[in-house]
């Protein structure tokens, strides 16, 4: 299996001087339409999963406590920089979202922007997501999701192969990944290409098994 945790640090090392350049205009109002989802309020305790170079802070509050994780050392410091520069109280680390080293309960936003589809498995990824939420806390995510009620076709599990590799997995269906999770989904909308990309936030439901 190509898709490793490795090989994801190997390629977003290799992405991260250009990941700007398209990262930034693409997703622009996918990223701010999702974020708008969150009920933010002074003093929250955020963590940004999968932070990148912190393409999501525009669009953020700046009086809220920032944490943002990472796979690639590169992505790490390009964020801290935006960080700074926007007037952030910041932390940043390097990170596998699927072993977070904090505490239970422990933020009350957790975004995962672009993250669901590239990882090598997204299941451990959003019990870590739920496990370090407070009980009210709340999850957003944004990404490319395959339809919940239709099964990948054939030839689109071949593609996969493909996509896999390059960049992101085509086929991962939101409502089972986040509901095996314990997570409760309250809002999922449509932001990018049709229904492709969609925004979602989610609640703790139960704890996952």
């Amino acid at each position: 299996m190509i898709n490793t945790t490795a090989w994801n640090r190997w390629r977003y090392t290799v992405y991260s001087p250009v990941y700007d350049l398209v990262a930034d205009r693409l997703f622009r109002r996918a990223r701010r339409r999702s974020l708008r989802g969150i009920d933010w309020s002074a003093g929250q305790r955020v963590l940004i999963v999968g932070a990148g170079t912190g393409l999501d802070l525009p669009y953020m509050p700046r009086d809220i406590e920032l944490h943002g994780t990472d796979l690639c050392s590169a992505m790490v410091k390009r964020f801290r920089t935006r960080a700074d520069q926007l007037g952030f109280d910041a932390f940043a680390r390097v990170m596998d979202a699927e072993h977070l080293d904090y505490p239970d309960g422990h933020f009350d936003v957790v975004i995962m922007h672009l993250v669901l589809a590239v990882m090598a498995h997204p299941e451990r990824g959003l019990q870590e997501a739920n496990r370090v939420l407070c009980d009210d806390g709340q999850l957003c995510v944004m990404d490319k999701f395959q339809n919940d009620d239709t099964p990948a076709s054939q030839g689109r599990r071949m593609l996969n192969l493909l996509t896999t590799a390059i960049a992101t997995d085509i086929t991962r269906q939101a409502r089972p990944l986040l509901e095996n999770a314990g997570f409760v989904i309250t809002q999922d909308m449509p932001v990018m290409m049709g229904s492709v990309f969609r925004a979602i936030v989610a609640h703790k439901g139960r704890t996952p098994d």
